[in-house]
């Protein structure tokens, strides 16, 4: 699945709920769907730095693809890294620096969210792509 198809997945869904209290408990379901970080990789240095929660991001290459585990102690700071990781996840380091994510805004995450949580979630796909740029680099 392309990051494009993976967003526009995450649109339908969103579209299916009628107000804001629904979506938010669609992306608490998320969360608790979401597999928990093993502990080992419950560190200092994979804590997200920006976030109001602790937020856990493990990235790690298979073959070409860089792939994202993640945790959160928020469950819905939880679900939101959980959309990240879905659409981000299992792509080329390329693809990942440069892509556009639409879905945020297209899902009114960003009109809906608290001040603190937007930011915390800019946080999240701000270290997210540096992973893809450093990842990139090093090839």
């Amino acid at each position: 699945m392309t990051i494009n198809e993976a967003q526009d997945e995450l649109i339908e869904d969103f579209e299916l709920f009628d107000d804001w209290d629904s979506k938010y408990e669609y992306i608490i379901d998320l969360g608790k769907q979401f597999p928990a970080l093993q502990e080992q990789y419950k560190t200092e240095e994979n804590i997200i730095k920006g976030c109001q929660s602790r937020v856990w991001l493990n990235a790690y290459k298979d073959g070409d693809l860089l792939k994202f585990e993640a945790d959160s102690d928020a469950i819905i700071t939880r679900g939101l890294i959980g959309m990240l990781v879905k659409v981000l996840s299992g792509h080329t380091p390329e693809e990942i620096a440069s892509a556009d994510l639409y879905f945020l805004e297209r899902v009114g995450l960003h009109q809906h969210l608290a001040q603190t949580r937007s930011n915390g979630l800019a946080s999240m796909l701000k270290q997210m792509r540096a992973y893809g740029i450093a990842y990139q680099a090093a090839n």
